[in-house]
């Protein structure tokens, strides 16, 4: 083993026995609770069946398995951990209310393969970089959460009194009260990062083992699926919807801003040159295995910083163990009985969970809104932006009734509609006008904000 520098004491090249290498990529794969708690949330929200939410969480294995195996490989060379990310989770939330998940998924397919398109590793593609500098800015990632957020409140707090897990009333609501108070104790007494990182997985643990010593739950009937079978590609059915696909190319700008920040990051622990065609070869394979995964119907990835986080803790940085963990996940991958699990755990402990983390998502969104300049142009960018999606949830059934299908799809939905129109406010009003106003007022001497 080489000596790469102080941080690191296993480097990128450098191999271990197959022992250890298997040890630290477990530990790797045990990171990405994402993996399955966002899929199966999926299915509580939509009131999915158990088979239907496993096909999401086997396909989640899958995508996460064939995106690190590319990312680890020769392509980008690095040792990289993708997984489903909350960006796609919230996403696919928004729009399946209204278009189904057969169109959900199929426009995800559609924005990864653009994506790829923007980011192929030849010298005069991979523009990536110009396009972040229109869509990716605070104002609009930071407002889009938040309504993301108060849209999803209705979702979350409904579910801890759903009896169709086999509990009565009082059960759900005192598994869901037991799941909510791990999750904060993990969040505030502990120190241990494992235990604060990994809050929502304490949670649902303890929430599950609760649900089940007060009521008759069950493991499900693992003879209904097959041991081992490829997932079912576009087992929802398939459609496109612009609006939706804005929405995941928004989704994927930010995951790849993401990736990029951790590519930057491993790359000089391990005193490597990341150029511009390699950081592009990178996302290429991120975008190219997430389309693969959308058409089997899972979510779209990203780097997780936790397993940055346990490269850093472990110093051990081999390419060679996250590959290994992204060969794990894409067997797992292969085994709907895996999915089947995850996703009949008990709706009430995965509402309390998922009320918790949309509520994180929403002051995620109010922590990235304290780093923009409040001036008269911002606010006209966000302002209506805000108000305008957020009341659309409060049109009258009648005006709704008289709207072509897709335009009603749009409106109604805060996520859809917020998107669209932070994007193309942003544009008109800091892009292209900011700059005429700035220009005017240093010629008058005037100030502006």
């Amino acid at each position: 083993m080489t000596q790469s520098n102080d941080i690191l004491s296993v480097g990128i090249e450098d191999k271990l026995p197959w022992n250890q290498t298997i040890l630290f990529a477990v530990q790797h794969l045990l990171a990405l609770t994402g993996i399955w708690i966002f899929p199966v949330i999926i299915g509580a929200s939509l009131n999915l069946t158990p088979e239907q939410t496993g096909m999401m969480v086997q396909a989640c294995f899958f995508t996460t398995g064939i995106v690190t195996l590319l990312q680890s490989s020769r392509l980008l060379r690095l040792p990289i951990v993708q997984g489903p990310t909350a960006a796609f989770m919230v996403a696919v939330l928004a729009s399946a209310h209204s278009v189904g998940l057969g169109t959900t998924f199929g426009s995800m397919m559609v924005a990864a393969l653009i994506f790829a398109c923007l980011s192929l590793p030849f010298k005069s593609f991979g523009i990536m970089g110009k396009l972040s500098h229109f869509i990716s800015p605070p104002i609009v990632f930071g407002t889009l959460l938040v309504i993301i957020g108060a849209q999803l409140a209705s979702i979350g707090p409904m579910g801890w009194f759903s009896t169709r897990s086999g509990g009565t009333l009082t059960t759900s609501l005192i598994a869901s009260l037991v799941t909510v108070m791990t999750i904060i104790a993990c969040m505030v007494l502990f120190k241990n990062h494992l235990i604060k990182r990994g809050a929502l997985l304490w949670g649902i643990v303890v929430g599950v083992l609760t649900f089940y010593a007060l009521t008759s739950w069950h493991l499900p009937n693992f003879s209904q699926v097959k041991v081992f079978n490829f997932p079912d590609f576009f087992a929802f059915g398939f459609g496109v919807s612009f609006p939706v696909v804005l929405l995941m190319m928004l989704a994927f700008l930010q995951a790849s801003a993401e990736a990029m920040g951790m590519y930057g990051l491993v790359a000089g622990w391990g005193k490597q040159t990341l150029t511009t065609q390699r950081i592009n070869r990178g996302l290429f394979t991120e975008f190219l295995g997430c389309a693969v995964g959308a058409a089997a119907g899972g979510l779209g990835t990203t780097s997780y910083p936790e397993n940055v986080g346990i490269i850093r803790v472990s110093r051990v940085a081999s390419r060679y163990v996250t590959l290994t963990a992204g060969g794990l996940a894409l067997m797992l991958g292969l085994l709907p009985q895996v999915g089947l699990f995850f996703a009949s755990l008990p709706e009430p402990v995965l509402s309390a969970a998922s009320s918790i983390l949309f509520g994180i998502i929403a002051i995620s969104g109010i922590q990235m809104l304290a780093k923009v300049h409040w001036d008269e142009l911002n606010l006209a960018v966000a302002a209506p932006a805000f108000i305008l999606s957020l009341g659309s949830m409060y049109l009258p059934q009648s005006v709704l009734d008289v709207l072509p299908a897709e335009v009603k799809g749009l409106i109604a939905q805060p996520m859809m509609l917020g998107v669209i129109l932070l994007m193309v406010l942003h544009v008109v009003i800091n892009i292209w006008i900011r700059e005429k106003v700035q220009a005017t007022a240093q010629h008058t001497g005037e100030h502006i904000g």
